[in-house]
């Protein structure tokens, strides 16, 4: 007898999520084509690639899914920089549509870059956050510092209070965080 929908949906679930640095090239390629996938596709912010210069300079974090305790799929991604000493910037935070609600993968993406920039010397770590995912970020402990525009879209530019960011020494291996049911019906 065949399991319904629902048993297999349950059966090919990611249990944990891995939220690093990217080590691996295949993590870092799964990144850029989920940013484009979001930031070109499905909000149509700009067109064919949303890759700048910082790219060249930026450290690049991941979430990646786990069945099994292996990993199977980047599903979240955002980038972090220095813009000068002590001067922290977060940016391109992406979580693929169909993992937006499981084990809170963009708050623990969050949690990493702020946490291995702290580790790092920063002492202000900033971030232009569009306008609809402000609240995620006040309840982080963030603030807005202003709104402003950017690519045509509504923007606050925040900063994170860093007393709630321990340092993290180890963002090669960094956090895990495990899929909520409750938190997927949501």
């Amino acid at each position: 007898m065949l399991a319904d929908t629902e048993d297999l949906a349950r059966l090919y679930t990611p249990a944990s999520y891995t939220i690093k640095w990217t080590t691996l090239p295949w993590e870092a390629n799964e990144a850029y084509k989920l940013r484009r996938a979001v930031f070109c596709i499905e909000q149509g912010i700009f067109i064919g690639d949303d890759r700048d210069e910082i790219d060249e300079r930026a450290q690049l974090l991941v979430a990646v899914s786990c069945i099994g305790g292996m990993p199977e799929q980047v599903v979240g991604t955002v980038r972090i920089h220095e813009d000068e000493p002590g001067v922290w910037t977060g940016s391109r935070l992406a979580v693929h549509a169909a993992f937006r609600r499981h084990g809170k993968i963009g708050a623990t993406l969050i949690k990493l870059a702020v946490s291995s920039a702290h580790a790092l010397g920063c002492t202000t770590f900033l971030a232009h956050v569009q306008s609809q995912n402000a609240a995620l970020f006040h309840a982080l402990h963030w603030t807005t510092l202003s709104e402003e525009l950017m690519h045509g879209r509504p923007h606050h530019l925040m900063q994170a209070d860093l007393a709630f960011y321990p340092p993290c020494v180890t963002p090669q291996s960094g956090f895990m965080t495990q899929y909520s049911p409750a938190r997927s019906m949501a």
